[in-house]
């Protein structure tokens, strides 16, 4: 049998299933049933996408508001945002201009403009220190519904204002930033992101991220050529470029707006939430790291949970219950991690209809590998 002394059970949500706070209670139990005498770190993770918020306020405290926002198909949502002891805002686009917010997939029209209404609530609250968590999007808008919300008119060749998404970004032929809320001169904007996207390109927004929020090959081309005019229309106001910065693409190239509009910084959502949560400490003496994610991907080497924790591990074992495994199973074994699937033996679909259920049996799994060691 492995010695499992002490545990560290991180993992993300299983989006659209499981929170990661539900993810981490359910393999934490199964595993103190197996392992009574282990010492079990409960540590639920996520990297600037769907359930950020509730990771950063755990590790330093906070109370959690709500808003009414537009959804990212236009319709009013209640939306959380959180402010942390400190005083900062920590906002969630996921929660207002999330794919899991909306009723279908809209890639071509969806928006951002329900966050930036969730700035201006927190602004509201007297917040002027901002932590932004753009993962989980629905859009491919650039930011522009997010500015239009604080105040940033944009015009057409008529001189029209409107406000862009993803099928009316190529209409842009300026904007005006003169009536922007004039709070935001006064704030610092932190943005997490998970992926190191440009705005464009063939590793662009539209590209990577289109086809999972219901774009078609036409619609990508499309959105990328928005993206493109977008790119050199931010470039020719604000006489610097944003496009091929790491992590401009993020959200649909909300990267980007934020960059632009609010003078943000990006930083990895993964490394920042490690920090908070204290991992490198908690690792030194631990026996094995527990992760897990709905779906283990391409995209989990890459800014994801998995890749920061693969950093920071200083090698410990990593493994990783999923819901589903896209990855090569060699690549999985050159790397040394293990992987348990909870969707094993039945379809995606049935195991997302009994996510606890599923989860339980793959946790098992684990469990039994490691009895047979």
């Amino acid at each position: 049998m492995m010695c499992v002394k002490k545990i560290i059970i991180a993992p993300d949500s299983f989006k659209g299933a499981l929170t990661s706070m539900q993810v981490t209670d359910i393999i934490a139990a199964e595993f103190n049933t197996a392992f009574p005498d282990s010492n079990i770190i409960k540590m639920p993770i996520a990297d600037g996408g769907e359930g950020s918020v509730d990771t950063i306020i755990a590790a330093i405290g906070g109370e959690k508001y709500t808003a009414e926002v537009r959804s990212a198909d236009n319709r009013q949502i209640i939306a959380e945002y959180a402010i942390a002891n400190n005083g900062s805002a920590i906002l969630e686009m996921a929660q207002s201009s999330g794919i899991t917010r909306q009723v279908g997939l809209h890639p071509m029209t969806s928006t951002t403009f329900g966050f930036g209404q969730l700035i201006l609530a927190a602004l509201e609250r007297g917040a002027r220190n901002f932590t932004l968590c753009i993962g989980g999007s629905a859009t491919t808008d650039g930011g522009c519904g997010m500015a239009s919300a604080l105040g940033v008119k944009f015009l057409d060749e008529k001189g029209n204002v409107f406000i862009p998404c993803g099928e009316t970004l190529n209409k842009i032929v300026q904007f005006d930033t003169s009536n922007i809320d004039k709070r935001i001169s006064e704030c610092n904007f932190t943005v997490m992101c998970d992926v190191d996207n440009p705005l464009f390109g063939e590793r662009g927004a539209a590209y990577i991220y289109g086809p999972q929020k219901g774009a078609t090959p036409e619609q990508v081309l499309e959105l990328d050529k928005g993206l493109r005019h977008y790119g050199e229309i931010l470039s020719g106001h604000f006489g610097s470029t944003f496009c091929n910065i790491p992590g401009a693409g993020a959200a649909g190239g909300l990267g980007a707006g934020c960059m632009a509009f609010l003078k943000a910084s990006l930083i990895s959502g993964i490394d920042a939430i490690l920090e908070l949560c204290n991992f490198s400490e908690h690792v030194k003496d631990t026996d094995l790291v527990i992760t897990g994610e709905g779906k283990l991907d391409e995209q989990s080497l890459q800014g994801k949970v998995l890749s920061g924790l693969m950093k920071k591990a200083n090698g410990v074992p990593i493994w990783s219950i999923c819901g589903v495994s896209d990855l090569d199973k060699t690549l999985l074994s050159e790397s040394g991690m293990k992987f348990f699937e909870a969707s094993e033996g039945v379809s995606v679909e049935e195991s997302m209809s009994s996510p606890e259920k599923y989860l339980k049996i793959a946790v098992n799994k684990a469990i039994m590998a490691m009895d047979a060691k």
